[in-house]
């Protein structure tokens, strides 16, 4: 039954996609996040629903009259260099063959992201797209802490298969990062039953995170919490809240729980950690090594006998002999892609957060634009416990983290169109603004 009512919404939707094609990004974004065709054991399981509703909106976008054009911002621009560099380390990658898929997998997430930077320059559609993208990491959220709070806390809270989060610190992190989307959308309603559902969700969403067992999802909504607490309006609610839900929420855990988490102390007796740490290691010796890093998927046990055979006895006595992927956003930038594709990662994010800053400092005092400040507060708490928790975790190329980042690109252009607008009237409050706009004609923003 679930099948059947997977397949008639994806090809149900197809019409209205041909029709107006940024219905597909939201249809790619469902899909791509809740995998709603994975929670089936039918038929639909392993149907390519994603690809279909990416080339039909290729198609629909071919034929119809919406702009076609890539903003060119200090984002997109270092986007490319990425995608460019990783283009590079594949073709030249140590094992080219084992590397492809993953590129083709990342182009593929790449396209879509610059189809939401091409299709996404109304406020409505961007709203729409975050309501999407926190409904369908948010199922997760509200049935892991459900689940979380019938169990006892006793079993790990995991993703759905064969999609990027299907391990529980893979989940942990996504529902990190939309747990500000939440109160962004919370803070953006004047209904207060919606309100109210959203801060049940959140808290459900909190206890998901908690019963998934992951220590890099434990340290990323502390980070995450501790920054929101800062941007957050009413900073003495939110104080009492947390003082009375987080000794709750940790004393609800059990001591299996605790102990897990207690071994973020003493890491050197963890087999997992130390095998994290080795794999650290082996990244900054095939980075050294190989000036464009060994590719996508290099981290196999050849690799670490040719390029870093000293910690091979270390993974021996102390990882339990598991040669370990990167497990860290970072170390697999890094390893995969080596020093100037870390560069640029990082770069990407640096550049984005300046962006978050730009548009929460021009809309400051401005009503009309303080959905856009809101959101793009929230983006910058998320990133934070994407920074945080990917410290842990090999989602270096998670789709949300990209769509994220495209978000801040198409918010930023509202706020420069609206100041624009501003400006014609006499009421600017950007003194540079001239030069903006004119840019903006440009297509550099």
């Amino acid at each position: 039954m679930r099948d059947i009512i997977v397949t008639l919404i994806v090809f149900g939707s197809l019409p209205y996609i041909l029709m107006r094609p940024h219905i597909g990004v939201y249809v790619w974004s469902w899909i791509g996040y809740m995998a709603p065709h994975r929670l089936g054991w039918g038929f639909a399981t392993n149907l390519p629903f994603a690809s279909l509703v990416g080339g039909v909106t290729l198609i629909a976008l071919l034929f119809s009259k919406e702009p076609k054009r890539i903003p060119l911002t200090p984002i997109t621009i270092v986007l490319l260099l990425f995608i460019g560099w990783m283009v590079i380390t594949t073709l030249f990658a140590i094992d080219r063959g084992a590397s492809m898929p993953q590129l083709t997998k990342v182009l593929k997430i790449q396209l879509m992201t610059f189809l939401t930077l091409m299709l996404f320059n109304h406020r409505e559609r961007i709203h729409g797209l975050v309501w999407v993208i926190v409904i369908s990491l948010g199922f997760y959220g509200v049935k892991g802490g459900i689940f979380t709070l019938i169990t006892g806390g006793q079993f790990h809270v995991v993703g759905p298969p064969g999609s990027f989060i299907v391990g529980n610190t893979s989940l942990a992190l996504a529902l990190v990062m939309i747990f500000p989307l939440m109160r962004y959308l919370q803070l953006q309603s004047n209904n207060k039953w919606i309100k109210r559902v959203f801060f049940i969700a959140m808290g459900f969403t909190a206890l998901a995170i908690l019963g998934s067992y992951s220590r890099g999802g434990f340290l990323a909504i502390i980070a995450m919490g501790g920054f929101m607490l800062l941007r957050s309006k009413k900073r003495g609610m939110m104080v009492v809240i947390l003082v009375l839900t987080i000794p709750v929420a940790l004393a609800f855990m059990p001591d299996r729980w605790m102990g897990r988490m207690q071994t973020v102390q003493t890491y050197e007796e963890d087999s997992s950690a130390m095998g994290r740490i080795t794999a650290w290691v082996f990244a900054i010796e095939m980075a050294k090594g190989r000036f464009l890093g060994g590719g996508f998927d290099s981290f196999t046990p050849t690799n670490y006998y040719i390029y870093a055979p000293d910690i091979v006895e270390t993974i021996m006595e102390k990882a339990d002999g598991r040669f370990q992927g990167a497990h860290s956003i970072y170390f697999a930038v890094l390893g995969e892609h080596g020093f100037i594709g870390l560069f640029l990662f990082l770069g990407l994010g640096f550049v984005s957060w300046r962006t978050g800053t730009w548009i929460m400092k021009n809309t400051k005092g401005i009503d009309s634009l303080s959905w856009a400040r809101d959101l793009a507060g929230m983006i910058q708490v998320s990133f934070v416990g994407y920074a945080v928790g990917g410290a842990f975790l090999s989602l270096a190329y998670f789709d949300l983290v990209y769509h994220l980042v495209a978000l801040l690109v198409l918010v930023k252009l509202q706020v420069v169109q609206s100041l624009a607008a501003e400006n014609t009237d006499g009421k600017s409050t950007l003194s540079s603004n001239n030069k903006r706009t004119s840019m903006l004609r440009k297509g550099r923003y």
